[in-house]
């Protein structure tokens, strides 16, 4: 029996058990070199290696399940006997480079393709693929109905529905509306140049919008939100650049109007006709109530059976019957040459600017200002500097151009710094925003926006100025009588 507190027996016992369990066998070489061996990592430190036994089992095993997937065929010989030619057949050659053409029913392409021979001389063809009416629910698509300008009768009364790829440009739709109507065989038959024709604005009974030039035709079609259209053709005549409409300008006391012709073989009556449906009257009683001018000639009428052709001018005045425009008009308004048309018309397009917008506190923020025809938007831009105060932070602003009611020059310092302010209505009040940028930038932008509220002449914009005439008149009024007072 051995005592834990007897040191003797206690080493006996250690030294017993490093001499049972020792492998390299250092313990039994005596007292001085019965040190233990150095301590060493391993790659396969900490993982248990495998015994002999558990290695030639896993052998075995595989083995095993290699045979399973081999079978063993006994060869045995055949006791019938078979003549050559049987064993021939058993393997015979074929030559299947010549196959017996099969007689079936011809397929639904090829019965297409017969009874459809006017889709392969279809000139149009290449802008098929922006054909939308195969992916609706699938790809983004727009539906538009298109009014066609070069058919007659009834046929010109109803449109034509157009299923078009949202990311297609105006001139892929145009390729696309002269494709669709060349497969649906209408009359009379298109120019093969798609470059002839043009998009145009056009009112729900298919009347053209002449207040909006034709759309541009590299924009993409999901940039305008129009859902009626009006394909027209082109139309050139000397003094005006090639590819462009034929616009008439028609001058009166309230302005001025662009008036689109056919050409240049439409009679005056036509243009009187349209010039005073544009300006929303009619002519009432047995005569007419208003005349045309020409601009460089007062007072002497135009023939109105004579064709825009005969007078040898793009512009004419509206005077009222009975009336005198007066010799001193054509000196206050001189006539307009064709590169200020091209700019009136060109102002409905739409234009980018990068200028600061200032704030009531005199900070700025940097802003793209977009403008067209249809609207102003203002958009702050993204990459703005950290320093920026959240209180100045801006929000992108819409602005439909029908709200628009002044577009003024503040000031300009120098050729670098300009400011001008953007006056519209929002909520019943006229609320006006101030932006600066280099001159050159600010007097375009002043220019587009002037040329957009001339052209459109919305009841916004009159009732702007009929305000503000009556806060002259009061202010006007208070100072007379502040100034009669002290002299009486």
């Amino acid at each position: 029996m051995a005592f834990l507190d007897n040191p003797a027996i206690i080493l006996a016992h250690i030294r017993q058990s490093h001499v049972t369990s020792d492998d390299t066998g250092m313990c039994e070489m005596g007292c001085d070199l019965s040190q233990s061996v150095d301590i060493t990592s391993s790659w396969d430190f900490g993982i248990r290696r495998r015994s002999n036994t558990a290695q030639k089992l896993e052998r075995l095993r595989k083995e095993r399940q290699n045979q399973i997937k081999c079978k063993n065929i006994q060869w045995k010989e055949r006791s019938s006997s078979q003549s050559a030619e049987d064993l021939g057949s058993l393997f015979e050659k074929k030559d299947f480079r010549e196959r017996p053409r099969s007689v079936g029913r011809q397929s639904t392409l090829s019965l297409r393709l017969e009874q459809c021979p006017q889709q392969l001389n279809n000139p149009f063809n290449e802008y098929s693929k922006f054909d939308g009416k195969g992916h609706i629910g699938t790809t983004a698509t727009k539906k538009i109905d298109v009014y066609l300008s070069m058919q007659s009768g009834q046929e010109k009364l109803h449109p034509m529905t157009v299923v078009t790829m949202a990311t297609a440009r105006v001139h892929d739709l145009i390729g696309l509306i002269c494709w669709q109507y060349t497969s649906e065989s209408r009359e009379p038959k298109l120019n093969e140049n798609v470059s002839a024709y043009c998009l145009h604005i056009a009112e729900d009974d298919g009347e053209v919008d002449t207040d909006f030039p034709p759309l541009d035709s590299n924009e993409p079609i999901h940039k305008f939100g129009f859902s009626t259209l009006a394909l027209v053709e082109k139309y050139t005549s000397p003094g005006l650049a090639s590819k462009q409409s034929l616009f008439v300008r028609i001058n009166a006391a309230h302005g001025f109007s662009l008036i689109p012709v056919d050409s240049m073989k439409v009679t005056m009556k036509e243009i009187l006709q349209k010039a005073l449906k544009k300006r929303k009257g009619s002519q009432k009683g047995s005569g007419p109530m208003y005349r045309l001018e020409r601009q460089t000639e007062p007072n002497v009428a135009v023939d109105l059976d004579c064709t825009l052709e005969s007078q040898n001018t793009l512009e004419f005045c509206l005077v009222r019957e009975n009336s005198s425009r007066g010799e001193e008009s054509s000196e206050e308004d001189p006539p307009i040459d064709i590169s200020t048309v091209q700019d009136m018309l060109s102002s409905h397009h739409y234009k980018s600017f990068k200028i600061s917008m200032i704030h009531k506190l005199r900070f700025t923020t940097d802003v793209q200002l977009g403008i067209s025809g249809e609207k102003v938007e203002i958009d702050p831009v993204t990459n703005q500097k950290a320093s920026t105060k959240f209180w100045i932070r801006q929000k992108p602003i819409s602005i439909d151009s029908d709200l628009l009611c002044a577009c003024d020059l503040v000031e300009e310092k120098s050729p670098s710094h300009a400011i001008f302010k953007l006056t519209y209505l929002s909520n019943h009040d006229y609320k006006p925003l101030y932006f600066e940028s280099d001159a050159a930038t600010v007097n375009e932008i002043v220019l587009k926006v002037n040329y957009i509220l001339e052209s459109r002449a919305s009841t916004t914009r009159a009732d702007y100025f009929a305000q503000k005439q009556r806060k002259l008149s009061r202010r006007t009024s208070f100072s007379f009588q502040k100034d009669k007072k002290p002299s009486q």
